[in-house]
């Protein structure tokens, strides 16, 4: 059983699925139309799909490549990392709408009879018995409750993740320096193609090429969306304008607070990940700070390990408490180096270009083979999965419960 619906989520009932594994995915949701901010596929992730076959379905889906990253000071642009310079088929980003994404994966696990997915179904408690995790108790769209029995319960419920405060997980906070406002504005033609970072003093703002508009990121101190706010919106256009002149015009399309978002910037990781029957991943195991846009894919990459892992104990009905430990100690360590380096750009970088200061460019960042080691850092990552859980045809998969008839096995 597997409660949340997002990227680490949905990967991991598919990839169980196809193997032959009894999997229920539980979403509170009605449906995934949300407005995702995290909607970068990086290479590695393209790798995954292309290794279960839904690579060419995955590029079929409205989507922009992104080639390059860069910085924009007032002194002129700095190249930081150029995709193309990595091996292998996919050297790029693409930027999807995570809905599509997780149509296209939980609509290929619904082809295998043993996939179930119950939307509307928010998880409002654990199932315990003899000293482990068992099951949830969900709550469906008519406020009624219903129990699901499970050999493994996985907690992939995002970085405010139900699951793991109800089994007294809770994770080592490291702080950040920063929030981050997101709202959209029209493209027009001629604009830029790549996405980049925008530095001034005080001021930083990501502008990202969503092919009909501007997605725009406007980086401000922790905690400082309330005084963003009293200055009105005109102030936010105006901050806008300055920093990219070429949307001069368009922000009068942005009429209020009401029509952007705000992230509150958060980096943290349980210490432990498991307990006997449970297993946490992606957000709900360790939030990532928004830099690099790579936490969908660490949340990918988690839920390859597991299915790796896992998988073949779970086609035999057994969720071992050591294979859930070496899940955690095999994604602890790729997760800890992309937070350490995140955390590093925060306080030698963000924190800094915050309170004034214009944003200096390390100037390694010129040297090429530095840019193709920061381009496998965020293209790549720091131990990329390759998918080792064997597809099966679409069928049922009968397997020993060990006399826990009434468990699903997941």
């Amino acid at each position: 059983m597997i409660a949340g619906g997002g990227p680490a989520g949905a990967m991991l009932a598919l990839l169980l699925a196809r193997a032959g594994v009894d999997v229920t995915l539980l979403e509170k949701h009605a449906d995934f139309l949300r407005d995702f901010r995290g909607d970068t596929i990086h290479p590695s992730t393209l790798q995954v799909l292309s290794e279960i076959g839904l690579a060419q379905e995955f590029h079929r889906l409205p989507h922009h490549k992104a080639y390059t990253m860069s910085v924009r000071t007032d002194d002129g642009e700095v190249a930081i990392a150029d995709l193309r310079r990595l091996r292998g088929r996919y050297r790029y980003i693409a930027f999807v709408p995570q809905w599509d994404f997780l149509d296209l994966l939980t609509r290929e696990a619904g082809a295998y009879p043993n996939f179930h997915l119950l939307m509307n179904a928010k998880v409002v408690d654990l199932v315990r018995h003899d000293g482990a995790i068992r099951g949830v108790r969900y709550r469906d769209e008519r406020g009624e409750e219903h129990e699901i029995r499970a050999v493994l319960t996985v907690a992939a419920d995002g970085r405010h993740s139900e699951m793991r405060r109800a089994a007294g997980l809770a994770p080592k906070r490291f702080g950040a320096p920063m929030d981050v406002v997101w709202f959209r504005l029209p493209r027009a033609e001629g604009d830029p193609d790549q996405p980049f970072l925008r530095a001034s003093t005080g001021r930083l703002m990501v502008a990202i090429n969503r092919k009909t508009h501007w997605q725009l990121a406007y980086v401000i101190p922790k905690g400082g969306f309330t005084a963003l706010e009293a200055k009105g919106v005109d102030e936010l256009r105006h901050e806008v304008e300055r920093l990219l002149p070429f949307l001069s015009g368009r922000t009068r399309d942005l009429h209020g607070f009401d029509e952007t978002g705000v992230l509150s910037v958060e980096v943290n990781r349980l210490t432990r990940w498991h307990l006997p029957g449970l297993l946490a991943i992606g957000d709900a195991a360790h939030a990532m700070s928004p830099i690099f846009g790579v936490g969908i894919n660490l949340a990918v990459q988690d839920a390859v390990a597991t299915a790796n892992i896992v998988g073949p104990a779970l086609l035999r009905g057994r969720a071992p408490a050591a294979l859930l430990a070496k899940v955690e100690r095999r994604r602890r360590v790729p997760t800890a180096v992309v937070q350490t380096v995140q955390r590093v750009v925060q306080e030698r970088l963000i924190r800094p270009a915050l309170a004034g200061p214009v944003m200096r460019i390390p100037a390694l960042t010129r040297v090429p083979v530095v840019r193709s080691l920061v381009a496998r850092f965020i293209g790549l990552g720091v131990l990329p999965e390759h998918v080792r859980l064997t597809g099966q045809e679409k069928r049922s998969q009968q397997v020993d419960r060990e006399g826990a008839a009434q468990d699903a096995v997941q």
